[in-house]
């Protein structure tokens, strides 16, 4: 079976979660006998992991282009030669040094040209793009990484005849930005563009509900996997020595919660309840981030716990791997609701227990491997009180973190994820 993802690139400059899980898909399925799958990146060029990994290096759907199009009547009846200048290799990667936007204010007509498949994707770029997926055979699925690129299924099966699916997962952290009408026009024309999607992916139950609420796309084409890790990097055996530590792991952004967990720190730290406790944070941001980043250092730094902070600007790799070793509990107290919680696993895997919010898909991902606590209300009282009752007790850390490593090792790896995708995929054809 010949398997091929189109996904959407994010510039590599923050910790995301799709993108991530994306590329374990890839890792997964590439080590299935009898299976053969690539990916196809579309908008920025992959990273060098992304390469290693099975993406092409080729880019279709350029970044650059697309946004000129879009913003620029000048450039919206250009040549298509064009577009290969623009969106050439040297231009890209500037382009990704440079992407930081992840808001939808400003881009609602493109989102919705994205999603009903009109101008965004131009006959002479699908055409190109379909000649790409047929060498050395066509593909008997292609598999989209988001339902905002849900217009572009469309254009291929007009060209070829290939099963269509499609992974759902936070789109609505772009979509609820967005004003009326073009929030409610956005969930309508996904809902349109489902018939030409053979079926829907997504992790968690909770997301499977948001969906159907949102699009009312029938719960039958809509298939659960849950999400199975295993790093890309070798763990150490031994944990570095350090001071107490807290750890937060995910793009530092308003939406993940950093400015609960900040609060959280600090409320400890003012009552020193436990001495030389400090914050560790990975996960990287995006230009737009860096106000409210700079808000909460500017807060750290008035209550004079700075030194009592650890940024680490690196998050894959073994970068990742010195990350884990020097913390102790992770938390992500988001403030939007998620629809799933990757990091999650990764914690659990490196045998660090969480302390999460009761909220989105969080219940569901402990109750699967028992490495955290879950605490309601959703207050940064309950966030420090939950932290202190692990930080004070290393025993049932300890336990809660094994019983974690345990679980996703065993239950929710990457060899049962392929499998379950495997079997979802030859569904399509019974």
């Amino acid at each position: 079976m010949k398997i091929v993802y189109l996904i959407t690139g994010s510039g590599n400059s923050f910790y995301c979660a799709n993108c991530y899980r994306d590329m374990l898909y890839l890792r997964a399925l590439r080590k299935v006998k009898g299976v053969k799958a690539n990916a196809i990146p579309m908008y920025l060029p992959p990273g060098p992991e992304e390469v290693l990994n099975g993406y092409d290096s080729e880019v279709f759907f350029g970044a650059i282009s697309m946004f000129l199009r879009d913003k620029v009547g000048f450039f919206r009846n250009m040549p298509s030669f064009f577009d290969k200048i623009l969106d050439s290799g040297p231009l890209l990667k500037i382009a990704s040094r440079m992407a930081g936007s992840t808001r939808s204010r400003g881009y609602e007509e493109l989102t919705l040209d994205m999603i009903g498949g009109g101008k965004a994707f131009r006959d002479e770029e699908v055409d190109r793009l379909v000649k790409h997926l047929q060498e050395g055979g066509k593909p008997d699925i292609i598999h989209l990484s988001n339902a905002l690129i849900a217009g572009i299924a469309k254009h291929i099966k007009k060209r070829m005849d290939v099963k269509i699916v499609c992974s759902i997962l936070n789109e609505d952290d772009w979509i609820e930005e967005m004003e009326d009408p073009y929030r409610e026009k956005a969930w309508k024309m996904i809902a349109a563009e489902g018939k030409n999607i053979d079926g829907f992916v997504t992790p968690s139950n909770y997301y499977m509900q948001l969906f159907i609420s949102k699009t009312g796309i029938p719960d039958n084409k809509i298939h659960i996997i849950p999400m199975g890790y295993e790093p890309d990097y070798s763990p150490k055996k031994e944990k570095d020595i350090h001071p107490p530590s807290i750890g937060f792991f995910n793009r530092v952004s308003y939406n993940n919660g950093f400015d609960k967990i900040v609060d959280s720190f600090i409320n400890l730290k003012v009552k020193n309840l436990i001495p030389d406790l400090t914050l560790n944070v990975g996960g990287g941001y995006t230009n737009d981030d860096r106000p409210f980043i700079l808000s909460q250092i500017k807060k750290i730094k008035e209550h004079g716990f700075k030194k009592h902070v650890r940024i680490f600007p690196d998050f894959m790799g073994n970068k990742k791997r010195e990350f884990f070793n020097s913390v102790d509990i992770i938390s992500v107290p988001v403030n939007k609701y998620d629809g799933y919680g990757l990091y999650i696993l990764e914690a659990n895997y490196a045998g660090i227990p969480v302390v999460q919010p009761a909220t989105g898909a969080f219940p569901e991902i402990l109750n699967a491997t028992g490495g955290g606590i879950i605490y309601s209300p959703d207050t940064v009282e309950e966030l420090s009180s939950g932290l202190l009752s692990l930080l004070t007790d290393p025993k049932k850390a300890h336990e809660m973190g094994e019983r974690g490593k345990e679980q996703v090792r065993s239950e929710l790896s990457l060899d049962n994820m392929a499998g379950n995708l495997s079997a979802f995929y030859n569904q399509l054809f019974l």
